[in-house]
């Protein structure tokens, strides 16, 4: 994906390789989105950097108090997080920006280790049904209490989960974003309750 670069960036290089993930290695909040955005992640090298996706995270995150800044624009951009940390299901920007199965469990392993060592993370938030389907999914794989019937994705769905809370939110993408799907106030509502479940 590195080789089809947008005109606005030929001049740069692009990262090209599986992005790591960002944030508070003392997360209370685990924030696990789709995959890196081609022009975007997959071109700065830091999740949600570089992208209007990024741009709409990273201003609800500096709203709730979870960002030093509203913008993410490189890697060294000076952008902290505290209390979040931020993965996605798959590493490498997809074709078409749709991850297929396949990529989804050859990617598994690294995030079943992030819900491992985050132990930390009681909230985590899955942008939109790929992500919250996959974290359910690895969750019952480890037999916590999943409820028997899975339950369904929908903005703002909480599901608790072996002492942890799976929020469910659109995704900030330009599709749900453009259209009035996802709005800042419905996006901040998720980011606002996140903050009310780790101060119980």
């Amino acid at each position: 994906m590195a080789r089809e670069k947008r005109a606005a960036y030929a001049a740069e290089p692009y990262w090209g390789r599986p992005v790591p993930s960002f944030g508070d290695p003392q997360a209370e909040v685990l924030i696990v989105g789709l995959a890196p955005g081609a022009h975007g992640a997959n071109r700065t090298g830091r999740m949600f950097t570089g992208d209007r996706s990024g741009d709409w995270l990273y201003r609800a995150l500096h709203r709730a108090g979870f960002a030093n800044q509203p913008d993410g624009r490189t890697a060294e951009d000076g952008l902290c997080l505290s209390r979040v940390y931020i993965t996605a299901t798959v590493r490498c920007a997809p074709p078409a920006n749709r991850p297929t199965a396949t990529e989804r469990e050859h990617c598994r392993p690294y995030l079943e280790e992030e819900l491992e060592i985050l132990a930390s993370a009681r909230v985590v938030v899955a942008l939109g049904r790929f992500a919250f389907d996959q974290v359910l999914r690895i969750l019952r794989s480890r037999e916590e209490s999943v409820p028997r019937t899975r339950p369904k994705f929908s903005h703002g769905v909480e599901v608790e989960i072996g002492g942890r809370t799976v929020l469910g939110s659109y995704h900030p993408s330009q599709q749900n974003t453009f259209t009035g799907r996802l709005t800042e106030s419905m996006f901040d509502s998720v980011w606002e309750r996140a903050r009310r479940l780790i101060s119980r």
